[in-house]
């Protein structure tokens, strides 16, 4: 990857992108961000109260925007919403400027610690609506990724794999 690219994590809600984004900056000392909250920051609150108060389409709109935003700045470690696949514009601007990381978290791991009320497009459905996107979406992200990072073997290790992974790449 050049160096004038940035890296996205992609994947469903609950796989480890931010978190394991977050701690992959902390150690590389590469920039992080996510779009979740930047999109939240940008009305002045939470992500599910972006959700409630502008609604879902609003929501994806903005994501938009601020991927297309983050394409200014210099390489970093992008987190994105599970459903920022969704959009083929969103699709494009990812790989247009940056490697797409997978963050594949079996489901069963993510129905262990899932929580459903921080999850604006999920809360209602509950676990089974956890599962049916789960399938609707992995061969999308499958499809989307350049690479793939299993995030089966424990958060530590996960963190490891992409901390060399972004030394490797930024």
């Amino acid at each position: 990857m050049a160096v004038d690219k940035h890296l996205f994590l992609i994947g469903m809600q609950g796989c480890g992108k931010s978190s394991l984004g977050k701690r992959t900056a902390k150690e590389t000392g590469v920039p992080f961000a996510d779009t979740d909250v930047m999109v939240a920051q940008s009305a002045g609150g939470t992500v599910n109260e972006f959700f409630e108060k502008y609604g879902e389409e609003t929501f994806r709109r903005a994501e938009t925007n601020a991927l297309a935003a983050l394409t200014y700045a210099r390489p970093m470690i992008i987190s994105t919403g599970g459903g920022t696949v969704l959009n083929p514009v969103n699709r494009h601007i990812m790989r247009s400027w940056g490697t797409i990381v997978l963050i594949d978290r079996p489901l069963e791991d993510i129905l262990s610690d899932i929580k459903l009320d921080r999850r604006p497009t999920l809360r209602d459905g509950g676990l089974a609506e956890v599962e049916r996107v789960y399938h609707e979406r992995l061969p999308i992200y499958r499809d989307l990724a350049d690479i793939t990072l299993r995030n089966d073997q424990g958060y530590h290790m996960a963190v490891y794999i992409l901390t060399r992974l972004v030394r490797e790449r930024l």
